[in-house]
């Protein structure tokens, strides 16, 4: 239930021709009930009940996950999407980083309070295997590595992990993170404990020299058995990133599905994850012959996509065409999964939270448009802001952490809010609240086009301009884009209907038959990567030129300016604040006031009026 104190007084103003005589101008009681009349309709229509959103938050873990096609579900058949972030325990000291700078109970919050619902926990194979590994306490593990500022730290800020053996201390992560409502995957990130991933660092392809495949089977099934009554663990990764020379698609078949089964057979609960070659680049195989397993409905599979993913291509051509042209060869060499029935993890993406890297942040647009239209499940790299010891360098610190260097704050909020609209699914089963609808993402700040509610006005019957803006993805209307491409406000009592006034100039809603004409309402999809939506336009005698929906100098207002880099420009030129991507969504409409809405509020004011008149 909610309740509703008073009644605002910033209500708009009625349509043009819309007029109001006092024909109960004798009748205060008819007033009053008329005014309650309206009053129930607004609350009806003017307040929709939060309560979804409430209750989706407040949800608990789900008792397992498996599979429906592409999609990942619980034990309802109701979609949960993955917005995890990796949180490294397969270096040297074998020890979840970042315990000596934050108690381990508020890292684990603060997981949960910036959004993720998941963490993707590495793990090397040899803690299970190896009892010079299993058998050290933290405490052994960091004096060996001569960590003693490290140690110092885990003894101030997480008394008794010290003492506890590396095994444990996962253990204790685990339950950390589950305390705070956040599910785990584990992920076998190498066999010997270290830095990922070179070529020839023994633990790249079975065979290698760390990489005994009968010893990593082995120690899936140990780390399944152990975790098999965590009930947050609800996901097993079974290898990160194969590569190297040796690898091979034979014995990718042979130790992968043995993998699998080995785990399925140890916690036949937990969702199975299955990464392809060339460090989870490629699972282009699987088109010509699919993986066979005892069992269904728990095997999902993964992918990497970073910026150097494909060298120097963000830095060396036109960022549509780059956009275009990378985003087409992940889908051929992995996404195309979806199609098939499989969900596809994106478990390794992020970029260089400083700010500074071109590559990355031309990059991380086409990434976001690529996980908003598809709803991903998906894993940012990474949690931690530095390392107890990475490549032989102590404090170590890692430019693509979420956290700062210490653990105390977000190294970059803007990167962090921007992951917002990616944490909650567009669509999927048991989120069909609405027909399907689209809504206008942008992925450079992860907002949504949405209608500013507009401002307390005069009583001067005239339809208020609403304009338009960049806010909360879970604050949209239905967007419909039809046949003639225009984009239309479905859910409203007038037609309405997104229009170009010229280059920098804001857009506008267009009203009726006449405001939804013309080609400065016929939105395009005017570049490679299909993110420009555009109209073409011709100002006075002059030839044609597209307009792109832009981003206002003011950061937020939404207006159209002369498209940039559509196929010219080279590296030089950047589009992202034109890009737009169309998503598809199926999840309740919570907005601003709707036009009918607006027009019952206007009355309701006007009729305030009379009765105060009367009294």
């Amino acid at each position: 239930m909610f309740q509703v104190a008073s009644l605002p007084l910033n209500t708009p103003g009625l349509p043009i021709g819309l007029s109001l005589s006092h024909p109960l101008g004798d009748s205060p009681t008819m007033t009053r009930l008329l005014v309650a009349a309206c009053l129930a309709a607004v609350l009806a229509v003017a307040w929709p009940c939060r309560c979804h959103e409430a209750a989706e938050h407040a949800a608990a873990l789900p008792r397992s996950l498996s599979t429906s096609s592409r999609w990942i579900v619980d034990e309802r058949g109701r979609r949960v999407k993955l917005a995890c972030v990796n949180w490294p325990s397969h270096l040297e000291p074998v020890l979840a980083e970042g315990l000596g700078h934050r108690p381990l109970g508020a890292i684990a919050a603060g997981v949960a309070a910036m959004g993720f619902n998941c963490v993707r926990l590495t793990w090397p194979t040899f803690l299970a295997t190896d009892d010079s590994y299993a058998s050290l306490t933290v405490a052994e593990s960091l004096r060996r590595l001569n960590l003693t500022g490290a140690l110092a730290g885990v003894g101030a800020n997480n008394p008794g992990v010290a003492d506890l053996s590396l095994v444990d201390a996962l253990g204790a992560v685990v339950r950390a993170l589950g305390a705070s409502g956040v599910m785990v995957i584990l992920d076998n990130h190498v066999s010997r404990p270290g830095w990922c991933c070179r070529a020839n660092d023994g633990n790249g392809f079975f065979g290698d020299a760390d990489f005994d495949p009968e010893v990593w089977i082995d120690g899936l099934a140990k780390m399944a058995a152990m975790f098999a009554g965590a009930d947050n663990v609800v996901g097993m990764s079974i290898r990160n990133e194969l590569r190297g020379p040796r690898q091979n698609t034979d014995d990718w078949y042979r130790y992968m599905q043995r993998g699998a089964e080995a785990v399925h057979a140890a916690n036949p609960r937990v969702l199975v994850i299955l990464s392809g070659l060339n460090n989870d680049n490629d699972l282009s195989f699987l088109n010509q012959r699919p993986v066979h397993l005892s069992f269904y409905h728990k095997v999902a599979f993964e992918v990497h996509w970073y910026s150097f993913s494909d060298p120097h291509q963000w830095t060396g051509g036109n960022a549509n065409r780059v956009c275009a042209r990378v985003a087409a060869s992940v889908a051929r060499r992995t996404l195309y999964l979806l199609d098939r029935g499989w969900p596809v993890f994106l478990s390794e993406f992020g970029v260089d939270n400083r700010g500074g890297n071109a590559a990355d942040n031309r990059y991380w647009g086409c990434v976001a448009a690529a996980a908003a239209g598809l709803d991903l499940d998906w894993a940012l790299w990474a949690l931690q802001g530095s390392y107890y010891l990475r490549e032989g360098v102590a404090g170590h610190d890692e430019a693509y952490g979420v956290l700062d260097h210490a653990w105390l704050r977000a190294r970059n909020g803007t990167a962090l809010r921007r992951l917002r609209a990616l944490q909650r699914p567009f669509r999927g089963p048991g989120l069909a609240e609405a027909p399907p609808y689209q809504v206008l993402f942008h992925p450079a700040t992860g907002l949504c086009v949405v209608r500013r509610r507009p401002p307390a006005l005069p009583l001067d019957l005239a339809l208020p301009e609403q304009p338009l803006e960049l806010g909360p993805c879970n604050e949209t209307e239905a967007w419909e884009y039809n046949r003639e491409h225009r984009l239309v406000l479905r859910d409203t009592w007038l037609r309405l209907c997104l229009r170009a006034d010229g280059a920098g100039r804001p857009v506008r809603l267009g009203l009726g038959r006449a405001g939804c004409a013309g080609a400065q309402a016929r939105w395009l999809l005017a570049s490679d990567s299909k993110l420009h939506v555009a109209v073409e336009v011709r100002p006075s005698s002059s030839r044609s030129e597209m307009l792109c929906l832009d981003v206002g100098a003011d950061g937020r207002s939404i207006v159209t300016n002369r498209c940039r880099c559509l196929s010219g420009g080279g590296s030089g030129c950047d589009p992202e604040s034109q890009w737009f991507k169309l998503v598809s969504s199926t999840r309740k409409v919570v907005a601003n006031n709707s036009t009918l809405a607006q027009l019952l509020l206007s009355m309701l004011k006007y009729l305030e009026v009379l009765l105060l008149s009367l009294f």
